[in-house]
């Protein structure tokens, strides 16, 4: 099967997810879920985020945009990305690890010493 644009935007978006051990999924709706899903669902550190993947000047439909702005609303990270800012894949999930980390010093550092 020949590898198209999109599809190289996701494997390069997987490749980086299975680097950081984020959980992950790709929704299939056949015709029983929301239309506008985002390609990949993502579970990091608790953190749930959305990447909607397009290739070259590829934009979002009307519906992908406002599933991804359900997302933000409710407290998630949504994402869309292409060739051009795959990098900030790793920068969201660096940072979420960072923020777990230092939630984690902060509850040892509170935690009374016995």
């Amino acid at each position: 099967m020949a590898s198209t644009p999109e599809r190289r935007v996701k494997n390069s978006v997987v490749a980086i997810l299975k680097q950081h051990g984020a959980y992950h999924f790709f929704p299939t709706t056949f015709g029983l879920g929301r239309s506008g899903v985002p390609d990949v669902i993502i579970c990091h550190y608790g953190r749930f985020v959305a990447i909607e993947c397009k290739a070259g000047k590829g934009t979002t439909t009307a519906l992908q945009k406002r599933e991804l702005q359900r997302i933000s609303d409710a407290g998630g990270v949504s994402v869309v990305i292409n060739e051009t800012n795959i990098d900030v894949v790793r920068d969201i999930l660096s940072s979420i690890k960072e923020e777990a980390n230092e939630t984690h010093r902060q509850d040892r550092a509170a935690a009374p010493t016995p």
